[in-house]
């Protein structure tokens, strides 16, 4: 069975920071394209940022308004995909989801972790 589980979420003041973490288990994190997702109250559910699956060569792609502010990374021994979010902006509260997919149906989603940012 696919679990995505994430965590790190919180309520953090504007310019904080904060790392969510998405622990894998029945796939390897290396082996599927990796994202983050959020939706925020009221709105769609929108790409934060992808990384495509390997070790070597990945292709990271950052929604612009967190380009420089947000990290992703991937630990291949942890079967852990992370992302670090630093200077957040109340604009970047919102549920954060883990999603995996290597395409033919294989695509698995987290259950979520709320980010608030608020002063």
């Amino acid at each position: 069975q696919v679990r995505l589980v994430e965590s790190g979420g919180g309520s953090v003041q504007p310019g904080g920071s904060l790392r969510l973490s998405c622990a894998a288990s029945g796939i390897f994190v290396n082996e599927y394209d990796m994202a983050w997702y959020r939706r925020a109250p009221g709105e769609q559910r929108e790409l934060v940022v992808s990384i495509t699956s390997g070790a070597i060569g990945s292709i990271i792609h950052y929604k612009d308004s967190v380009k420089g502010r947000f990290t992703i990374s991937r630990d291949n021994a942890k079967n852990t995909v992370y992302l670090q979010m630093n200077t957040l902006k109340p604009e970047d509260t919102a549920v954060y989801y883990c999603h995996a997919d290597r395409g033919r149906g294989y695509t698995y989603w987290g259950q979520g972790t709320q980010v608030t940012v608020s002063s």
